[in-house]
């Protein structure tokens, strides 16, 4: 483990020396997956540094404590080598979980589509709440947000939205939020008291470029029509709306929020570049599933993750069967403590693996 260190340490400092080289300052694609690849390893590199002075550390009061005649150096000594021995163990666990392979999308920027499910009416509601709470939890977080598409019922529920979520390391966070998420309370429709369930569907797909999924022009048929729902005049009046059907997988999306024909083809294909992305990771993760059932990650689309149950002021994530109470704090975006739980589990098993 420490001998890969010392390679990506290594490594490290062959980069940084590069990247002030005016050859590789002069080519922009090469300097920028070069100071890229910098910043993906200089955590580990720094790990390293500080790995290597504890060990300096270690040995300095392993010498004191064999050579030294006073008694209270000596004690002094060995307390700062069992605190020395504490923190190498802390750094070898910090080490062994840098070394994980990272997933190659987790610096992402995400597109997120949330869908009512099961509950009518009520479903719609809980889908809207969800998109208000990772509105919330991306605003917290300093990302940048961008509606692509909207379909809303007449109580002010989502049928289906889709936004994008833009920022640092996105997809590393929003992964774990892809499945059913489940509501149990009462209804305002409710008139004698009863809960209901109702659920909503999240999928969580990392932004996909043009260089990481080829399309053929060949493959796509595009439709123009007028955008419907409520909107401005321009938008309801214009042949704005753009629908786009993939023909080889039959996916199709749709756009119709921007008054502008290119903006709302643009927006369906970068929804359509990352759906098709997912659908070629979902099949490779099913050629993997014994590997992927070992891990949290991303979660099949059809899998019950959460449960929010009002009456009782609790939330249950079901993966790693663990409970949160301050419901209406998660529902306004407080989901620093759920990700960071699912993060540390997901981490854990990779371990053990």
């Amino acid at each position: 483990m420490i001998e890969k260190l010392k390679k990506i340490s290594e490594e490290y400092q062959e980069l940084t020396g590069k990247i002030t080289q005016p050859e590789i300052i002069n080519d922009r694609k090469l300097f920028l997956e070069l100071t890229k690849k910098v910043a993906e390893i200089e955590p580990i590199h720094n790990l390293y540094l500080e790995y290597e002075k504890n060990e300096k550390s270690l040995q300095e009061a392993n010498d004191l404590i064999e050579n030294e005649n006073e008694a209270e150096l000596i004690e002094m000594a060995k307390e700062e080598l069992q605190s020395l021995k504490e923190k190498k163990i802390k750094l070898e666990q910090d080490i062994k979980i840098a070394l994980i392979p990272k997933d190659p999308f987790d610096g992402k920027n995400v597109i997120v589509e949330i869908r009512a499910g099961a509950g009518g009416d009520e479903a719609a509601l809980f889908a809207a709440e969800l998109m208000r709470m990772y509105l919330r939890y991306a605003e917290g977080k300093k990302w940048k947000s961008e509606l692509i598409s909207k379909n809303v019922n007449n109580i002010g529920g989502i049928k289906e939205s889709v936004f994008a979520l833009k920022g640092q390391g996105i997809y590393g966070e929003m992964k774990y939020e892809s499945g059913v998420h489940r509501v149990q309370r009462v209804p305002e429709t409710e008139s004698q008291g009863r809960v209901h369930t109702s659920t909503a569907t999240v999928a969580v797909l990392p932004e996909a470029e043009e260089v990481d999924i080829q399309i053929k022009d060949e493959d796509l048929r595009f439709d123009i029509f007028r955008s419907s729902g409520p909107g401005g005049q321009s938008v309801n009046t214009t042949d704005s709306a753009v629908r786009i059907t993939h023909l080889p997988t039959g996916l199709i999306v749709t756009c119709q929020d921007e008054k502008s024909q290119l903006k709302n083809k643009q927006k369906a294909m970068s929804v359509l570049r990352s759906r098709l992305l997912m659908m070629e990771e979902e099949k490779k993760m099913k050629e993997e599933r014994e590997k992927r059932l070992s891990q949290i990650g991303t979660g099949d689309r059809s899998e019950k993750i959460r449960t929010y149950n009002f009456p009782q002021d609790r939330v249950t994530d079901h993966r790693i069967k663990t409970n949160w109470s301050n419901i209406e704090g998660v529902m306004n975006g407080n989901l620093e403590d759920i990700i960071s739980k699912l993060k540390s589990e997901d981490q854990a098993q990779k371990l053990m693996s």
